[in-house]
């Protein structure tokens, strides 16, 4: 009998991916504070597990060359579908719609949520290694 790692972790490791991705566009938010014409974006979890669920159901989609003198398209970036505009709660006269203490605000609480997925991805693989050492 061979241990799947989708049906033993299930959704927590791409939670956890979810995490880190959206801890990089938070920080980006908070570096670019005060750059003009700024707009702060945000990571909808519901927007990711919706394409993860369509990605696997679907499999995965590739682009294929039917003609030798087609370019390649592997330089290209499709905007990612779940990386939405902020909306601000207080105008800025220069256009930046990053708010300081809510994008802070949503980062702590951002590792927070890192840090449980974390906790209970390693409890996972601490019951895995039991089972297999029949402890």
């Amino acid at each position: 009998m061979s241990i799947s790692f989708d049906k033993a972790l299930g959704i927590h490791e791409k939670a956890l991916g979810f995490r880190a991705q959206r801890a990089e566009v938070l920080a980006n938010n908070i570096a670019n504070a005060d750059t003009p014409n700024y707009k702060a974006r945000d990571l909808e979890f519901s927007s990711v597990l919706a394409a993860q669920a369509a990605k696997s159901q679907q499999g995965s989609f590739g682009v294929n060359l039917t003609n030798e003198k087609h370019i390649a398209a592997e330089g290209l970036e499709i905007a990612d579908p779940s990386l939405r505009f902020r909306t601000p709660h207080h105008a800025s006269l220069d256009q930046n719609t990053v708010d300081l203490q809510i994008e802070q605000s949503t980062y702590a609480e951002n590792a927070i949520d890192f840090q449980a997925s974390f906790t209970l991805l390693n409890s996972k693989f601490k019951g895995l290694m039991s089972a297999l050492r029949g402890e």
